[in-house]
């Protein structure tokens, strides 16, 4: 090729193939004619060599610029072609292992938009997310699936999930296990999360160099009160319920006696499931478990320091060993050749993609509608990963729009957030009962604060034994710095207005009495909205309620108790009681209502990930040493400091309440 360009150029002929009526040919078309007739005087010859030289030179870069473009244009396009046949290339081996490997953390809804989700897959597992419906599904389809024989649960990837998920997840293992089936589960590295999907196995594979450490659930906080002192920053913090806690680091140094109290509570409340559920998993008698939990330094002193021998001596794994051992296991569960150590497989994505046509829902004739809500209620329109009082709503309108849906769940996974967002997506799931459609509030690992408020809209509200909920209360934030301008800066702030309240909203001037008196009238009365709600929801006083909301945060089994809640279990029985409620007839469809991805969005998710599949990206594992390390101390300090600073910036509430709970576990 360059042979080629080289010979035009010196031909002269390249620049009028190429670009006969560029601005760059006309004038080197210029320098050639007056290279022709000055001929016979050596100075003007000698640079029309040099004229000639830079004109072929120019021609030479000129050509070879647009062959590559061409070339990097054409590139793409065969990505692009890949990537839609993609699908169509997808087949299930006639006997395969389907092989079920969650990148990151297991969640409801995928964060952000398509190039975002997109981007955080080619950065690696420890940014990526995986859906736990799209997990239930993969293992539900090959339950009555002939062509897979066994399903290997991959956990080197996996970075975690709420205990409900993994409750959910383990019922659909289960569920596969009874068409007998055999379920195999491989880790190099075993936490809390990934240990308690391992459990569900048959047999669980542990590398021999492997690390495992089951921490138990915590609930601790960073507290800002001497920093904030320091700093003469006054938080003017405002809140109804000595429970709600969520102010607290703004308050004081450390956690109150209310809050230790009742944090302690529903975490015991989650760890003795935790136990139960292992136990159940491996044959083992609940106090063995606890023992080995509760004192792990000594099992591990005693097996000299290797946790694959500690863990294999208290009957956690069945087999310590390097990853070849997996394989030729399951090869030889497949009947195929052990030696090889080869045996035929798909991957869980591949395998959706592979069985969509099996899997298509109706797309006319009764449904039922989910409509997920994941992440922080911020008021406005927002990505997928945080619910929009606007956006979320839209979703929400859609479905009671669409005369095929005969009832609506609403799948909250929310710790609260802005009460107007809240109240904005409680009046339109009214508006789909006053419709005549029925709607089922199914909760996730946590619905809390903002996200009760949301669920006193629902017919029927359902949680899981282990889903942390209740956190009825409300606060108000408005920090001013007009101290440390004064202080360090020698800023001063001053000024007239025409009423008491003109100026109040500004962080650099004291807090006014007046607006002190609005936002405590406002927080009082959306406290009382909050009780209202919900005791006309739970057919109970306003009394009865007081008591056990006041911030309070309570697990799912104890809400059930208290009748906060209806019924427990996943979100599978919440569609259930939804279709009978609205008295479908069984053959129903159930839709997931979402955002349509734009052509230009589904383009760049089938670009990415074709490219991702050319570079190898869906085998990448994270090694122990890797997994470690995204838990290292300053990792973790780092992770928290942006969670805590981003959840401030968000909250956007127009009159500045919030009903969010800070009760993420860790």
């Amino acid at each position: 090729m360059f042979r080629w360009l080289l010979t035009q150029a010196e031909n002269g002929s390249v620049a009028h193939a190429t670009a006969p009526d560029s601005v760059s040919s006309r004038s080197f078309d210029r320098l050639k004619d007056r290279q022709i007739n000055s001929k016979g005087d050596p100075m003007t010859e000698k640079k029309g060599c040099i004229y000639s030289f830079f004109s072929s030179l120019w021609h030479l870069v000129d050509v070879a610029s647009r062959v590559a473009i061409t070339l990097v244009f054409l590139f793409f396009l065969l990505l692009i072609a890949s990537a839609f046949m993609a699908d169509s290339q997808t087949v299930v081996p006639a006997s395969a292992a389907l092989i079920v490997a969650p990148a990151g953390e297991i969640v409801e809804e995928l964060s952000g938009d398509a190039w975002e989700r997109s981007l955080a897959e080619l950065r690696g597992p420890g940014l990526a997310e995986t859906r736990l419906d799209e997990l239930i599904e993969a293992i539900g389809t090959a339950r009555d699936d002939g062509r897979i024989r066994l399903l290997v649960l991959d956990l080197d990837q996996m970075l975690g999930a709420g205990l409900s998920k993994l409750q959910e997840l383990a019922a659909a293992v289960a569920d596969f296990k009874e068409s007998g089936k055999p379920v195999l589960a491989r880790a190099d590295l075993l936490d809390r999360s990934r240990y308690y999907l391992a459990a569900t196995a048959d047999e669980v594979y542990f590398h021999q160099s492997g690390v495992l450490l089951l921490t138990g659930f915590s609930n601790y906080q960073s507290f800002y009160k001497d920093a904030l002192d320091r700093f003469e920053v006054d938080a003017n913090v405002l809140r109804v319920g000595e429970f709600k806690s969520a102010v607290e680091p703004f308050l004081r140094n450390d956690m109150s006696e209310e809050s230790r109290r009742a944090s302690l509570g529903w975490m015991e409340d989650l760890w003795d499931s935790y136990v139960e559920d292992v136990s159940a998993f491996r044959s083992m008698e609940p106090a063995k478990l606890a023992d080995f939990l509760d004192r792990f330094g000594d099992h591990l002193v005693a097996a000299d320091g290797v946790s694959s021998r500690a863990a294999q001596d208290a009957g956690l794994v069945d087999l310590v060993g390097p990853r070849q051992v997996v394989e030729k296991r399951i090869a030889e569960l497949l009947g195929e050749e052990p030696e090889s150590e080869s045996y035929s497989h798909i991957g869980w994505q591949d395998y959706l993609k592979a069985t969509t046509d099996r899997r298509l829902e109706a797309s006319e004739g009764p449904k039922v509608a989910v409509v997920v809500g994941r992440g922080t209620i911020l008021d406005g329109d927002h990505s997928p990963g945080t619910i929009g009082g606007n956006s979320t709503s839209a979703l929400i309108r859609q479905a009671r729009l669409d005369e095929d849906v005969k009832a609506v769940v609403v799948r909250l996974d929310t710790g609260g957030g802005s009460v107007f967002a809240s109240e904005l997506i409680r009046q339109e799931l009214e508006r789909t009962r006053e419709a005549g459609k029925t709607v089922v509030v199914s909760m996730s690992s946590v619905a809390a604060s903002g996200g009760y408020w949301i669920a006193t809209a629902a017919d029927e509200v359902w949680a899981s034994p282990t889903t942390i909920t209740g956190s009825i209360g409300i606060f108000g934030l408005f920090p001013t710095v007009q101290k440390p301008l004064a202080k360090h800066l020698g800023v001063h702030v001053d000024g007239v207005g025409t009423t008491p309240l003109a100026g109040s909203l500004r962080m650099d001037r004291e807090m006014q009495p007046e607006l002190r008196q609005v936002l405590k009238t406002w927080l009082e009365r959306g406290y009382a909205d909050f009780l209202g709600h919900v005791a006309e929801a739970r057919n109970m006083t306003v009394e009865e309620v007081d008591e056990i909301a006041r911030g309070r945060v309570w697990s799912g089994e104890d809400a059930h108790e208290l009748g906060l809640v209806d019924e427990l279990g996943g979100l599978s029985g919440a569609v259930e009681a939804a279709a009978s409620r609205a008295q479908l007839q069984p053959g129903y469809g159930v839709e997931r209502v979402q955002e349509e991805p734009s052509l230009k969005d589904r383009l760049v998710m089938d670009l990415l990930s074709a490219t991702v599949g050319r570079l190898g990206a869906d085998s990448r594992r994270i090694d122990s040493l890797g997994a470690i390390e995204s838990r290292s101390p300053l990792a973790a300090l780092s992770r928290l400091l942006k969670q805590q600073g981003r959840l401030l910036l968000e909250l956007n509430d127009p009159a500045g309440l919030y009903a969010h709970c800070l009760c993420k576990i860790d």
